[in-house]
């Protein structure tokens, strides 16, 4: 199993880095499609549904899948011999980012119900504040991947 994973570590790592880019491209284009939603949009009218279409086919066509991505082609990255060592710092970091950043994709899931049952009660701010937490995530998952500390 180790010289499989071994072999395919390019493909691999190829695979992550697209599936993250995919993932991320949700997480941040999702909060701002919600800011939208809530400053411009009554809920009943046409334009509700049009937001809803667009934020249902964002999240289940595109943000899911990349999340499934993420997580298998980054757990068969961990199980890679000699790709993870332990004794640093930076797998735990990256680590605990990845599950905060799993929480927000699932957040921005129960936030998209509530529009759908008419009603959310989070105002634009507020998603233009929770925006920057992916940005804040990667910096310090980047950090941690590229200095390896």
């Amino acid at each position: 199993m180790s010289e499989f994973l071994s072999n395919l570590y390019p493909w691999t790592k190829s695979l992550h880095i697209i599936a993250v880019l995919t993932w991320m491209a949700g997480l941040f284009y999702l909060p701002r499609i919600f800011v939208y939603h809530t400053e411009k949009v009554t809920p009943g009218h046409e334009t509700d549904a049009l937001f809803q279409v667009m934020e249902m086919k964002l999240y289940r066509y595109i943000m899911n899948p990349s999340i499934i991505a993420v997580w298998i082609f980054g757990l068969a990255l961990v199980l890679t011999p000699n790709v993870v060592y332990w004794d640093s710092i930076w797998p735990y970091t990256k680590g605990a980012c990845v599950i905060a950043m799993t929480w927000f994709h699932m957040w921005l899931g129960a936030r998209r119900k509530d529009f759908v049952a008419g009603r959310n009660t989070r105002t634009g701010r507020t998603f233009r504040m929770m925006n920057e937490v992916p940005t804040l995530l990667m910096l310090v998952i980047v950090f941690s991947v590229v200095v390896k500390f």
